[in-house]
C-alpha cells in the first residue's frame, strides 16, 4: 500500500525585508501561538513580572528622597540631628534600598524563567518548519546551493531568534517600560518640563547612539577580516614550515605577516577611537540632560515647589536609566544582526519548492510496474536542452538498459522518473499513470535507487541498512543484508550491525557501501528499480561481485540501468543508446554489434581498454625489481 500523500508546509511568514518590525511582526504567531494557550498564559505573566520588577526598581530613588526630605525636616525643626536619627536613618535606607535591589531581581530572574518555553519552543517551531520546508524544496535548489551555507542559515535563524527575544526581553522592552514609569513619575513629582527634557535626551541619545554604531560597524568588520587575514597567514605559513625552510623564507614571511598585523593594528586603533567617541558622545549628552535637570530641581527648590530629597531623586532617577542606555548600541547592533539571520530563514520559508503536488492528487498504484516515457523532452536551462524527445518502454518485470557517452543525459532520465523535475513537454507513466498527477512521496515509494556514488549516514551499519523502511525489525534487515551479500562482512567485524561507517560512510570501502545501499533498496521491496551507474567506480574484481547481487535484485522487478560500463549491461532484455539527447540505437547486446554503430564503438572501445589494464597488470606481476636501495650507516 502506498504511503499517504504528503504536502509541504506553508510558512507563516514573510520573505520580504523591512526591519526589526516586520521581523518581529512575521515572529510573533510563534511566541504568541494559537494552539498553545499555556504559553500564551506565560507571555502575560513574564511581561506582568517584568512590569512589577521596573515598577520596584523605579521606586528605589524614592527611599533616597524620603529619607533626604525626613533628614532635612530634622534638621529644620532641631537645628540639629541626633546621633540615634543618624544611625537608624542610614539603616532603614539601607534596609529598603537592599529589599527593593533584591526584589526588583527577584522578579526579573522570576519573568526569565517564566518565559524560556515560550521563545525556545519559537525556536523549535521555526527549525522544525524550516528543516521540513528544505526538504521539500526541488532538487535544482539545494544543486545551485552549499549544504553548508544552508545549515548555517539554519543556525543562525536560531540563534537570531533566542538572541532577538533575550535582547528584547531583558534589554529593549524594559527600557521602554521603565522609561513609561519615569515619565508617569516625572508627571506626578515634577512637571511637563522634565518629561519634554527625559524624551529629548533619549531621542537624541538614540539617535546618535545608532547612526555612531552604523558607522562603527564598518570599522569593526575591517577590524575583523585583517584579523582573519593575519591569523590565515600564520596558519599558512606554519603549516608549511618545511617549504619555508626549504627556500630560506623566513623573513619573507615574517615580513608577509607583519604587513597583515600592521593592517590589524590600523584598524583596531580605528575601532577603539571610534568607540571613544561613541562613549563620550554618549556621556556628553546624557550629562547635559542630567544638569539640566538638576538646575531645574535647584531652581525648583528656591521657589518652594521642590524639596532636597526631588533633587535626589531627580539624580538618581537619571543615573539609574543611563546603565540600560549605555548597553543601547550593542542591543542595536545584536538585534540587527539577529533580524538579518531571522530573516535569511523567512526567505527561505517563503521560497516555494518547484515540484509540488496537485491538489487532490491520488496515491500512484503499481501493479505490474510499467514504465513508460512519452516524447519527453527537457533542458535545466532554455539554451541547452538535455532530452529531445525520447520515447521508450520498460515492460513488467524486465530490465531496460540506458548508455551512452557523457552528457547524452542519461541520469537525467532517473531524475525526471523521480519527479526531482517536470519534463518540459511529454510524459512519464507508470502503469498508465502520469506520475505529474499522483503524489510525490508514493512516486517515491515505489521506486527503488542504487546510486553510483552512495551516501551514508553517519551512523550504524544497522541505521543505513533499515533506512530503507521505517520500521523494519531486526530481522529484516538482517535478511536483506543476506540477500546483498553483506552479512558475513558485517558479522566479521566486532561491534557487529551497530558499527559506525563514519561521516558519508567512509570507513566503508566503495564495494561494502554498495551492498549496503543495495540491502537498503531490498529492504525497500520497490516493484520498480533504477541502477543509476551502480558499479561505475569500483574496481573490476569488486564490480563483478556487486553485479551478481544486483542480478539478483533485479529479478521480477521493473528495472532501469543507467551504465557507462557495458559489460554490466549485456544481458539486458533492451539496451537503448542516447546520443546528443536523442535515442540513436536500440536492441539487445548482439543486435546493437551487428550494427556497427555507436554501441559497437563504445563496446570496441572498453573492450580495448580493458585489455590494456590487463596486460599493464600482468606485465607489472611478472617484472623482477631490478634496483634494490639498501640503507647503510
Amino acid at each position: 500500500m502506498s504511503p499517504p500523500a504528503s504536502t509541504a508546509p506553508k510558512p507563516a511568514v514573510s520573505a520580504a525585508s523591512g526591519g526589526f518590525v516586520s521581523t518581529f511582526r512575521a515572529l510573533w504567531p510563534y511566541l504568541w501561538p494559537q494552539d498553545r494557550k499555556d504559553l500564551q498564559i506565560r507571555v502575560l505573566l513574564a511581561f506582568v513580572l517584568l512590569v512589577i520588577g521596573r515598577v520596584i526598581l523605579v521606586g528605589v530613588p524614592f527611599s533616597f528622597k524620603y529619607a533626604t526630605d525626613a533628614l532635612s525636616a530634622e534638621l529644620a525643626k532641631t537645628g540639629s540631628i541626633g546621633v540615634s536619627w543618624l544611625i537608624a536613618a542610614p539603616l532603614a535606607l539601607t534596609a529598603i534600598y537592599g529589599l527593593m535591589r533584591v526584589g526588583s531581581a527577584g522578579f526579573i530572574q522570576m519573568r526569565d524563567a517564566v518565559f524560556a518555553p515560550v521563545f525556545m519552543h519559537a525556536v523549535r517551531k521555526l527549525a522544525h518548519q524550516t528543516f521540513a520546508h528544505l526538504h521539500h524544496l526541488s532538487l535544482r535548489f539545494h544543486l545551485e546551493r552549499k549544504t553548508g551555507a544552508l545549515t548555517r542559515v539554519l543556525e543562525r535563524g536560531r540563534s537570531g531568534i533566542e538572541d532577538m527575544v533575550r535582547l528584547g526581553l531583558n534589554q529593549l522592552v524594559p527600557v521602554i517600560v521603565e522609561l513609561t514609569l519615569m515619565i508617569i513619575v516625572l508627571l506626578w513629582t515634577f512637571d511637563w518640563r522634565y518629561v519634554l527634557l527625559l524624551l529629548t535626551m533619549v531621542t537624541l541619545y538614540m539617535g546618535f547612539t545608532i547612526k555612531a554604531t552604523e558607522w562603527r560597524i564598518n570599522i569593526r568588520r575591517n577590524m575583523n577580516d585583517s584579523d582573519t587575514d593575519a591569523n590565515g597567514k600564520a596558519i599558512d605559513s606554519l603549516l608549511n614550515f618545511e617549504t619555508v625552510k626549504y627556500f630560506s623564507a623566513e623573513r619573507r614571511e615574517t615580513a608577509r605577516y607583519d604587513v597583515a598585523m600592521a593592517k590589524y593594528e590600523k584598524n583596531s586603533v580605528r575601532a577603539y577611537q571610534s568607540l571613544a567617541v561613541l562613549n563620550f558622545g554618549q556621556a556628553l549628552i546624557f550629562s547635559i540632560a542630567l544638569t539640566i535637570a538638576m538646575w531645574m530641581c535647584v531652581d525648583g527648590i528656591r521657589s518652594g515647589r521642590n524639596t532636597i530629597g526631588d533633587f535626589v531623586l531627580i539624580n538618581a532617577l537619571l543615573i539609574q536609566l543611563y546603565t540600560p542606555l549605555n548597553f543601547m548600541g550593542t542591543v542595536y547592533r545584536e538585534i540587527k544582526q539577529a533580524t538579518l539571520n531571522i530573516e535569511e530563514m523567512f526567505a527561505l520559508l517563503g521560497r516555494d519548492p518547484e515540484i509540488l503536488d496537485r491538489p487532490g492528487a491520488p496515491a500512484l498504484k503499481v501493479d505490474a510496474g510499467e514504465v513508460r516515457f512519452e516524447d519527453v523532452h527537457f533542458a535545466y536551462v532554455p539554451e541547452r536542452k538535455i532530452l529531445k524527445g525520447i520515447s521508450f518502454t520498460v515492460p513488467p518485470g524486465k530490465t531496460v538498459a540506458i548508455v551512452g557517452p557523457s552528457g547524452a543525459g542519461k541520469s537525467t532520465i532517473s531524475r525526471l522518473l523521480f519527479r526531482f523535475y517536470e519534463p518540459n513537454a511529454g510524459r512519464v507513466l507508470i502503469d498508465g499513470q502520469d506520475i505529474a498527477g499522483v503524489t510525490q512521496a508514493s512516486l517515491r515509494a515505489s521506486i527503488g535507487m542504487v546510486p553510483q556514488d552512495t551516501v551514508l549516514f553517519n551512523d550504524t551499519i544497522g541505521y543505513n541498512i533499515a533506512y530503507g523502511r521505517d520500521g523494519a525489525s531486526d530481522e529484516d534487515v538482517r535478511a536483506a543484508a543476506a540477500m546483498a551479500q553483506i552479512d558475513r562482512f558485517i558479522a566479521s567485524l566486532p561491534d557487529g550491525y551497530n558499527t559506525q561507517v563514519g561521516e558519508r560512510g567512509l570507513k566503508l570501502s566503495g564495494g561494502e557501501k554498495q551492498r549496503v545501499a543495495i540491502a537498503r533498496t531490498l529492504l525497500k521491496a520497490p516493484p520498480v528499480l533504477v541502477l543509476d551507474e551502480a558499479t561505475s567506480a569500483l574496481d573490476s574484481f569488486t564490480e563483478r561481485e556487486i553485479q551478481d547481487a544486483l542480478d539478483k535484485v533485479s529479478v521480477g522487478r521493473t528495472t532501469l540501468v543507467i551504465a557507462h560500463r557495458l559489460s554490466t549491461v549485456v544481458n539486458a532484455d533492451e539496451i537503448i543508446v542516447l546520443d546528443k539527447g536523442v535515442i540513436a540505437e536500440r536492441g539487445s547486446h548482439d543486435m546493437l554489434l551487428v550494427q556497427n554503430g555507436i554501441y559497437a564503438a563504445l563496446w570496441n572501445r572498453q573492450r580495448e581498454v580493458a585489455v590494456a589494464e590487463e596486460t599493464l597488470k600482468r606485465a607489472a606481476a611478472a617484472e623482477e625489481p631490478s634496483v634494490r636501495i639498501t640503507l647503510t650507516k
